[in-house]
């Protein structure tokens, strides 16, 4: 099913809504940052990897021939996401003996495990960061060749005065000037290096001890963690693409510097459109581990968190964040994601109803009106919550209809069946979870299992014991002992 209607999309960049005119007829390119890959995919994770499925849906129902990049960043993000201090993705290998690629590459399959879960579309391209070191050098070059660049003690900083001065304003995405950047920098460790402390890093000489790092001009280093999606965006999408997303967290350092990067050395604005979902909040507190309420998809998955009742489906948690809009502050309790498991049951039994409808001379209700308004809402800058409403509006007359109540004809219903199917499942990306929570039985039968293998252990039957382990591995289940006890991993 595609349609061919006016889309609308909130510019983050022009601060209102806009008709979307892509670069190219007929064809969108879409680039999103992704995961920096040092833990588990949380909540955060899955309300951006959502947004933009849904955005990626809609493009492909309205018939654009859609590439999505969505990368992931395994070196550069520095802690505090600052210019000096640890690298996150090494800290997280020094903290489990690992080498950083076995761990950055561990987190990725543990995202996409958990967004797969969540319904959503894999992107047509997933580029890493250390894959493109080379290109990200290159405009490194581009700009120290054109005086945007300096470096110091062999690191690179971006020159933002300078920029600011004589190319483009820089914040023109977070709408604040230099004045305003100036007066909110931080004197952090390092800033020494610098010129003034709200230039950002290029390229930073890698410390001895520091893993990944390669060969430049400049020293032997790593790329800045802005960069990155400058040289990966450009490679893939081209000079101008159409859209490009993110968290609202991202908005400022990390957009306005990849703009800044762009116009200074190509002179071209990478997207058109700048989209950009809202946060998480945790029954009304901001998620993070110092607040002790940050949850990972697993555990939502599986229920093993102490702020959660109940293990929650990935169809529900998904049809919860499609419940608000994606530009609003959405807001997790247990109570909310109850009635949105109710509310998805509701959709999901009037759909099974409408088959064995009795079919009538005429209808007593529009069809045709009820999917067009959810068309139309969910044409305007993305409206899922509106466009359930309609879909609700529905699910109220199929049930009258079911009880008597209220008639459909046989187009109607013929209509409203193929309309409802390709709405919840190709729009929305709402499917029937048959066979129930999968990661949630995972976990209940491994829990099972180290309790049996815990069981041999304690009666010094290490045959077995090690035969539980060893059957397990090539499942990708891995089992670590430790004085602490045992514990199990997907790897």
């Amino acid at each position: 099913m595609t349609d061919k209607r006016e889309l609308y999309v909130y510019n983050t960049l022009k601060g209102n809504k806009e008709l979307f005119v892509p670069v190219r007829e007929d064809r969108v390119g879409m680039y999103v940052c992704g995961p920096t890959v040092y833990g588990e995919a949380h909540l955060g994770h899955a309300r951006s990897a959502i947004t933009f499925d849904i955005v990626y849906r809609v493009l492909k129902f309205l018939g654009y021939n859609v590439r999505y990049v969505r990368n992931f960043t395994d070196v550069g993000h520095l802690v505090a996401d600052a210019d000096d201090g640890d690298d996150k993705v090494e800290k997280k290998a020094q903290a489990e003996n690992k080498e950083p690629q076995e761990v950055a590459q561990y987190y990725e399959m543990m995202y996409l495990r958990a967004v797969d879960a969540l319904n959503c579309l894999r992107p047509n391209i997933m580029p890493i960061a250390s894959g493109h070191i080379m290109e990200q050098i290159d405009v490194v070059k581009i700009l120290m060749d054109k005086g945007l660049a300096y470096e110091s003690q062999g690191s690179v900083y971006f020159d933002v005065e300078k920029y600011n001065k004589e190319v483009k304003p820089y914040g023109i995405l977070s709408h604040r000037t230099l004045e305003d950047t100036m007066e909110n920098s931080r004197e952090l460790s390092g800033q020494q290096e610098k010129r003034n402390p709200f230039d950002f890093a290029l390229w930073k000489k890698a410390p001895k001890e520091h893993i990944m790092k390669w060969p430049s001009p400049w020293s032997l280093g790593f790329p800045g963690w802005h960069l990155e999606c400058t040289a990966m965006g450009r490679k893939y999408l081209g000079a101008e693409f159409d859209i490009h997303g993110g968290g609202m967290d991202l908005v400022f350092p990390h957009h306005d510097c990849e703009i800044a990067q762009s116009v200074g050395a190509y002179g071209d604005m990478p997207a058109k459109y700048w989209l950009h979902n809202n946060m998480i909040t945790i029954e009304g507190k901001k998620m993070g581990k110092s607040y002790n309420n940050f949850i990972t998809l697993t555990e939502m998955f599986s229920g093993n968190h102490p702020l959660l009742k109940q293990a929650y489906n990935p169809m529900t948690i998904r049809f919860f964040m499609l419940m608000a809009h994606y530009r609003s502050t959405l807001d997790f309790s247990n109570d909310a994601l109850i009635a949105a498991e109710k509310g998805l049951a509701r959709l999901m039994e009037a759909k099974a109803k409408l088959p064995a409808l009795k079919e009538s001379d005429k209808s007593s209700f529009d069809v045709h009106e009820i999917i067009e308004d959810a068309l139309a809402a969910v044409c305007d800058d993305f409206n899922t919550p509106v466009m359930i409403a309609h879909l609700f509006e529905a699910c109220k007359h199929i049930n009258s209809v079911s009880d008597g109540k209220e008639s459909i004809t046989k187009e109607d219903k013929e209509y409203l069946e193929k309309n409802l199917n390709a709405i919840l499942d190709g729009i929305l990306g709402l499917k029937e979870e048959k066979g129930g929570n999968d990661t949630a039985v995972i976990d209940g039968l491994m829990n099972l299992i180290m309790d049996m293998r815990s069981q041999a252990r304690s009666n010094k039957d290490y045959a077995t014991s090690d035969k539980i382990r060893d059957a397990l591995k090539p499942l990708g289940i891995e089992i670590k002992d430790s004085k602490e006890g045992a514990s199990w991993r997907l790897i």
